[in-house]
This record gives structure tokens, C-alpha cells and sequence, in this order.
């Protein structure tokens, strides 16, 4: 299971950012693509970077980097987040559309597009196709949080095949699908930070026991849709803030708020469910900052330290 997040500074810039959780990890490692970077699409022919390089968390199979999420030099965001039961991917291309396999699609999103604008425009006439790389990964069933200055979206491929939801909320978990996840949202309008006033009942007085009584409700537990309304709450009256480390706090402790510990929930008769990783980009330093279940201490990578003029993938 997953969560993602989106929002701006007080200077529009934005931070995107993920929990990717899982009972283990792949091997993940900081990737970047750099612009002079090929490889083969499925079914596109060549393709390399047309907006700048791309970081994010990566494995890189058959020389092409597989993004859990990542970012292009233009500002453009996506994470790709667990959709079991609800995703359903073409089988075969579509004549007379744009076909990418499911495995390349954050890959061609920041190859291609330098906003949010773009790519919706795009995905009108776009199939994706449930092709794997090669044998050793199977397709993943995946929905989309694409974000950059403006906007975001969330993009789901389902039996009605291609849904783009305008994301007002900036935020995405799991199943069930986004729109139902609007609707449940609305359980919880009571929802306020505010500090109550103090109540007569008759004679009686009643004062708050301190802040935080207006949350009551607001679910603590991991699943989906529990996970979907506090990061929602969270995210939306969070502060705005002004400098980096702020910002990247904000993110940090946003996504730390919906994190899951292992003993907490299973996954199947043995493993427990954890956040393996939490990853984000900042626009306003086209950095890279990331911690890990095992070492919470926050490891930034700047696309400004490297040569980013080459061909050869850069894996951190």
C-alpha cells in the first residue's frame, strides 16, 4: 500500500512526495536519468529525456529505470501507487492510440512532458498496455498521482479504460478508486484543528481537555481509506511554509502521519506490512530527499551535483 502527497511552498514551489509500503523492499536505489539517455519503448520506438534529466526511486532492469515515482527538471511529478482489483490495463496495443506498457509509464510521463496540463491532453488518446518488461517482473497493477506547480491529477486505467481526476485534495492512497475515495471524504467534514469554546450544558461548564478534541474521528488505522482521509486532513491544513527545510519537513512529517510500523498490520500469515520508504522532490532545489524504514535520517540527492549531460543511467 502507498500514499502520496502534493503542495506548494509560499514561493509555488512544489514538493511531491510518497510512503511506498510493502512487507519488503526491491533493491531500490536513487535513479537519474540523464538527458542524453535512450532506451527502447515498448512500442514507441527510442525515447529520451526532452525536458531535462529525471530522479526519483528507481530499479533498473534491462538498462531502463523502473520509477516507483520521479521527477523532470521541468517540475513535473508522478508516484505510482498499489491499485489491485481496480486496475485492468489493456492486453494488446490499441490501433490509432498512443500504447506505452504499464512498466514505462512514469518514464514516459517525465520524458515527455514538462506539466500536468500536457499529459492530461495527452492521455486523452493514450492506452496503457499490460506488457511486462520481461519475465522476471509481472505487470504491476498501479494508479497515478501526477503533480507539478498547478495541479494535480490522479489517473486511473480501469474497465472504463482511461479516468483523470482533477485532485483538488493533492493527495492518493489505494483502492478503491479516487472518486469513491471524494465521496467517503465527505464523512468527514466535522473535521476542523481548531480549539472548541467552551459549552454550557444548564448549570453545567464543560471545557476542552486540550487541542486537538475537533480530530475526534479522523481514523488512525492503516487501511486504505483510513489512510486516504488523514492525509487528506493533513495535507490540507498543514501551514504553508517558506524555505526549503521547512518544506521538506512538511513533507516529512505529512507523509510520517500515514506511515505504517511493522506489527501493525499483516499482509498475508507471516509479513507485516511497513513503510519501506518515504521520498520526495523539491522543484525549488531539484533535490531528491528520501529515508528508509531502517534509517530514518533524511538523505537528499541534488541533480545539481552530477553531469547531467551524458547517456549512461547514474544509480546513487
Amino acid at each position: 500500500m502507498c500514499t502520496g502527497i502534493r503542495f506548494n511552498s509560499k514561493n509555488n514551489e512544489m514538493y511531491f512526495g510518497r510512503n511506498l509500503d510493502w512487507t519488503m523492499g526491491y533493491g531500490q536505489k536513487v535513479v537519474i536519468t540523464p538527458r542524453e539517455f535512450s532506451y527502447p519503448s515498448a512500442f514507441l520506438g527510442d525515447q529520451s529525456p526532452q525536458y531535462g534529466a529525471i530522479i526519483g526511486m528507481a530499479i533498473v532492469e534491462d538498462d531502463t529505470p523502473l520509477y516507483f515515482d520521479c521527477a523532470n527538471e521541468a517540475g513535473l511529478a508522478i508516484a505510482g501507487l498499489n491499485f489491485p482489483g481496480y486496475s485492468a490495463y489493456e492486453e494488446y496495443a490499441v490501433d490509432g492510440k498512443t500504447n506505452v506498457a504499464a512498466y514505462e509509464f512514469p518514464l514516459w510521463v517525465t520524458m515527455n512532458f514538462s506539466s500536468v496540463n500536457e499529459v492530461e491532453e495527452a492521455l486523452k488518446n493514450t492506452a496503457i498496455v499490460a506488457k511486462p518488461i520481461n519475465d522476471k517482473f509481472p505487470v504491476s497493477e498501479l494508479h497515478y498521482l501526477i503533480g507539478d506547480r498547478e495541479r494535480s491529477i490522479v489517473v486511473e486505467y480501469t474497465k472504463n479504460g482511461m479516468e483523470i481526476h482533477h485532485n483538488d485534495t493533492d493527495i492518493l492512497t489505494n483502492q478503491p478508486g479516487f472518486g469513491w475515495h471524494m465521496e467517503n471524504l465527505r464523512n468527514y467534514m466535522n473535521l476542523s484543528p481548531k480549539r472548541p469554546a467552551d459549552v454550557k450544558w444548564e448549570k453545567t461548564k464543560l471545557i476542552p481537555l486540550g487541542s486537538g478534541s475537533m480530530m475526534r474521528g479522523i481514523p488512525g488505522d492503516y487501511y486504505s481509506p483510513s489512510r486516504f482521509v488523514r492525509v487528506a486532513y493533513l495535507n490540507n491544513h498543514y501551514p504553508v511554509k517558506d524555505n526549503e527545510d521547512e518544506n521538506v519537513s512538511r513533507l516529512f512529517h505529512t507523509l510520517t502521519g500515514v506511515a505504517m510500523i511493522d506489527g501493525g498490520a499483516l499482509m498475508d500469515e507471516t509479513n507485516y506490512e511497513k513503510t519501506i520508504y518515504t521520498g520526495g522532490y523539491s522543484t525549488a532545489s531539484k533535490t531528491y530527499y528520501y529515508s528508509t524504514y531502517e534509517n530514518p535520517a533524511i538523505v537528499h540527492v541534488s541533480l545539481g551535483d552530477y553531469d547531467l549531460d551524458k547517456a549512461d543511467l547514474i544509480t546513487v
